[in-house]
């Protein structure tokens, strides 16, 4: 039986708060090539990668946030994960559209959404490159979205948006775009969010939906346990977090470190490993 991860409904769906991502499976560390390589080494085929799945299932987070297009084999480890936990993930597929405007082009972004459609995908959130390349910091609007948002709609998936630039969540607000829910950059250390923290913080509690917060460990520059307890604690009750981990046992921790931020008490993790394990390490007096 496995356990249930606190949650919460987008669009009538219920999401567990913490979502799995997908760039420490996928090889994209941002750290750099070697750690890329080293990532790619360990994840060369679907089974390791079920491993992780498996272990978050078996924990009640349901729903995985990844390029399913780009690396073509996390869509078998959703699979195979299903078949051994026999819980249903909820897949939130982040596809590469082109963005030009004519007719060819649009052809191919609508067939990178039906992809994403005949693969399962519950929620679809074009990626932020894609997004950012229509909008209009003058006009306060994102051009030409509202098509490809049918298009979602049409295809039978939830739609949403992926954003590294925090002014596409004021401007879907703004417009009403038929958005349900956001990705956006949100971590204590600032890394690779374009404006203070503290104005994202604003931007996220004023959001007409709930948002997913993404890098909330800085691509590794933090700790699990400074990076999810500042992120669930200065976020709000319907917004999430996605969480990347190299294997199955960073899983069962990251988790729990969830887990004791959104209970706010202390993790039930043991000492990280010293050379000289004094009191002060291992909690003692």
């Amino acid at each position: 039986m496995s356990k249930e991860f606190p949650r919460t409904q987008v669009a009538g769906i219920s999401l567990p708060r913490l979502v799995i991502g997908c760039n420490w499976i996928s090889g994209f560390s941002h750290q750099g090539p070697a750690k890329d390589a080293l990532i790619l080494q360990k994840h060369s085929g679907p089974e390791s990668v079920a491993d992780i799945f498996e272990t978050f299932l078996n924990n009640g987070v349901d729903a995985c946030l990844g390029l399913f297009e780009v690396d073509k084999d996390l869509h078998t480890s959703v699979l195979m994960a299903q078949e051994r936990t026999g819980r249903e993930m909820i897949m939130m597929d982040e596809p590469v559209l082109n963005m030009d405007d004519n007719p060819m082009a649009r052809m191919e972004a609508e067939a990178e959404i039906k992809k994403c459609a005949r693969r399962g995908a519950k929620f679809c959130l074009p990626l932020h490159s894609c997004v950012e390349q229509l909008l209009n910091k003058n006009t306060k609007t994102i051009n030409r979205l509202p098509d490809y948002l049918a298009m979602i709609r049409s295809a039978g998936m939830i739609p949403g948006l992926s954003a590294h630039m925090p002014e596409v969540i004021q401007y879907a607000d703004l417009n009403d775009y038929d958005v349900e829910t956001y990705i956006q950059l949100y971590n204590c250390m600032g890394f690779l969010m374009q404006v203070e923290i503290e104005s994202v913080a604003k931007i996220i509690h004023s959001a007409k939906k709930p948002v997913l917060t993404i890098k909330p460990c800085a691509a590794g520059r933090t700790t699990p346990y400074v990076g999810l307890n500042f992120a669930f604690n200065t976020i709000r009750e319907q917004d999430m977090v996605c969480i990347g981990c190299f294997n199955a046992d960073e899983a069962e921790e990251d988790i729990e470190y969830a887990r004791a931020a959104i209970e706010r008490r202390l993790p039930d993790i043991r000492p990280r490993s010293s050379p000289f394990a004094s009191s002060i390490i291992k909690g003692e007096v």
